[in-house]
C-alpha cells in the first residue's frame, strides 16, 4: 500500500513538472471581458448541481435492484462511494487538471470593474494552477470564460457531480466479484488519470473540442464512451463471475430499478439543462427538452421491440429504453431540434437493445449491460449528434450531415475514436497496476456468500428475507 501510494504521488509531481513543457506548446491565446454575475443562473446552476448528484443515489437503487439480494449493498456503496472518494479529489486537484489554463494574466480593468483577461491553455491536460482550488472564486466567475455569469465555484461544483457519477458506471460491469479496495482505488486513479484528462480535451479547451471539432453537449465521449469501454477492459481483466452463464441471474427489487430510473430521469434534466451553464435564453430550453422527450421516445420503442419480438413489454426493459435514449441524447442535447432529438432516442435504443440481445448471445459477463448502454449508446448518440445538430439550434455548435455538412460526422467519430483509444488502454493499464499490489477479485468462496458481509460487514435486508430470496436465485434452473 505504501509502494501504490508514493506512485501515484509521483504520477502527480510529474504533472506538475511537464506541465510548463506543454504549456508553451499550447494552442491558443484569447482575450475576453468577464460578464457580471447573475443571481438567477447562479440558482439555476446550484440546482442543476444538486440535481446531478442525486443521480448517484439513483444509479445506485437502479444497479442495486438488478442484482442478488446478498450483494445489494456493496453494489450501492460502488456509486455512494464516489460521492466521497471525488467529492474531495476534485477540489483537491481533479478540477485543476480538468480546466486549469496554464497562464491567466489581467490586462485591464474595465469602468464598471470586471477585468479583461488573457489566458493559454494547454490542449493535452490542465495545469495545477487551481489546485486546492486556489484562485478559484466564490464571488467572481471564472477567468477564461467557461460560464461568465456564475461563480467560479459554482461551475467548479458542477463539473464534480459529473466527475462523481461517471467511474460509478462502470460498477455495473464488475459487480458481485470485485474486491471492493481494489474498486477504491481503481476509481481514485481512473478518475484523476482518465476521466480529468478527458473533460479536458473535451470541454476545458483541449484538442477533441478545439482541434477536432467534436461536439459533446453534456458528457457523451467524456461520461458515457468512456465509461462503457473502460467496464468491456475491466470485464476482460477480472473475468466473469464463478457460475456465469451457467447460473442465471435475476434482478432481486425490480422497484428498486424503476426507482433507480425515475431519479436518474430527474437528476438528468440537471445534467444536460445545465450544460448550458445560464437560465437565459434558449439553451438551457433546448437541452430540457430534448431530456424529457428523447428517452420517452426511447423507452416506447425498447417496449415496443420487447413485446413483438419477446411476446412481454418488461419494466426492467422499459426502464433501460429510457435510460438508453438519456445516454443517446446527451452529447446532443444543446445542438438539435425536438423532432432530432426524438430521432436520437429511438434510434439509439434500437440499437441498444440488439447491444443488449448480442452480449447475452455472447456470454459476455458485463453484469449490468455498461457498455450496451453507456458505451453503444453514448456511442451512437455522438455520432447521430453529427448527422442532426444544427446552428439554427446552437450558433456556437455546427450543421451536422442533414444540413449540409458531412464533415461534422467524421469529427463526431475522431471524438469517439480518441475516447475508446485512451480510456481503453488507460483502464488497463490501471488495472494491471493494480493487481500488483492485491488482489482485485474477491475469492469464490465470498462470491457465493455474497459480498454484503464480507465486503461491508452488513446486510441488505433481514436474515428471514434473504434467506427467502437467496433460496429463489439460487434455485433457478440451469440452461
Amino acid at each position: 500500500m505504501l509502494v501504490l501510494k508514493k506512485v501515484f504521488l509521483t504520477v502527480l509531481l510529474a504533472i506538475c513538472f511537464f506541465g510548463g513543457p506543454l504549456a508553451d506548446a499550447a494552442w491558443a491565446q484569447d482575450d475576453r471581458v468577464a460578464g457580471l454575475l447573475d443571481s438567477g443562473d447562479t440558482a439555476f446552476m446550484l440546482i442543476c448541481s444538486a440535481l446531478v448528484l442525486f443521480m448517484t443515489p439513483g444509479l445506485a437503487f437502479f444497479y442495486g435492484g438488478l442484482v442478488k439480494s446478498r450483494n445489494v449493498l456493496n453494489t450501492m456503496m460502488m456509486s455512494l462511494v464516489l460521492m466521497g472518494i471525488v467529492g474531495v479529489t476534485w477540489v483537491l486537484w481533479g478540477y485543476s487538471i480538468a480546466f486549469a489554463p496554464t497562464d491567466v494574466s489581467p490586462i485591464a480593468v474595465a469602468a464598471d470593474g470586471v477585468p479583461t483577461f488573457t489566458y493559454t491553455s494547454n490542449p493535452i491536460i490542465g495545469s495545477l494552477r487551481w489546485l486546492f482550488l486556489g484562485g478559484v472564486e466564490a464571488g467572481q466567475p471564472d477567468p477564461i470564460g467557461y460560464a461568465p455569469t456564475i461563480p467560479h465555484q459554482v461551475f467548479m461544483i458542477y463539473q464534480m457531480m459529473f466527475a462523481i457519477i461517471t467511474p460509478a458506471l462502470i460498477s455495473g460491469a464488475i459487480v458481485e466479484r470485485m474486491s471492493f479496495k481494489a474498486y477504491f482505488w481503481f476509481v481514485l486513479l481512473w478518475s484523476t488519470l482518465i476521466y480529468a484528462p478527458l473533460a479536458h480535451w473535451v470541454w476545458g479547451k483541449g484538442f477533441i473540442g478545439i482541434n477536432i471539432g467534436a461536439l459533446d453537449f453534456a458528457g457523451g465521449t467524456v461520461v458515457h464512451v468512456s465509461s462503457g469501454i473502460s467496464a468491456v477492459v475491466a470485464v476482460l481483466v477480472l473475468g466473469a463471475r464463478k457460475n456465469y452463464p451457467a447460473q442465471p441471474t435475476v434482478p432481486h427489487n425490480v422497484p428498486f430499478v424503476m426507482l433507480g430510473i425515475g431519479m436518474l430521469w430527474f437528476g438528468w434534466f440537471g445534467f444536460n439543462a445545465g450544460s448550458a451553464v445560464a437560465a437565459g435564453g434558449s439553451l438551457a430550453t433546448v437541452a430540457f427538452v430534448s431530456t424529457a422527450i428523447a428517452p420517452a421516445a426511447a423507452g416506447l420503442t425498447w417496449v415496443v421491440m420487447e413485446w413483438v419480438l419477446r411476446g412481454k413489454p418488461t419494466a426492467v426493459g422499459i426502464a433501460s429504453g429510457f435510460l438508453a435514449g438519456l445516454v443517446g441524447v446527451t452529447p446532443a442535447a444543446g445542438f438539435v431540434t425536438p423532432i432530432g432529438a426524438i430521432l436520437i432516442g429511438s434510434i439509439t435504443s434500437v440499437v441498444c437493445f440488439f447491444a443488449v440481445s448480442l452480449k447475452a448471445k455472447l456470454q459476455f459477463d458485463d453484469s449490468l449491460d455498461t457498455f450496451p448502454i453507456h458505451g453503444v449508446g453514448g456511442t451512437v448518440g455522438a455520432l447521430l449528434t453529427g448527422i442532426f445538430c444544427t446552428k439554427a439550434v446552437n450558433a456556437a455548435g455546427f450543421d451536422g450531415l442533414l444540413y449540409g455538412n458531412p464533415g461534422q460526422l467524421w469529427n463526431q467519430f475522431l471524438g469517439v475514436a480518441v475516447t475508446y483509444i485512451f480510456a481503453g488502454i488507460g483502464t488497463f493499464l490501471i488495472l494491471k497496476f493494480l493487481a500488483l499490489f492485491m488482489d482485485l477479485r474477491v475469492k469464490p468462496s465470498i462470491e457465493d456468500q455474497g459480498l454484503d458481509v464480507s465486503e461491508h460487514g452488513e446486510e441488505g435486508y433481514g436474515e428471514e428475507f434473504v434467506g427467502g430470496m437467496t433460496l429463489v436465485e439460487d434455485s433457478i434452473p440451469q440452461t
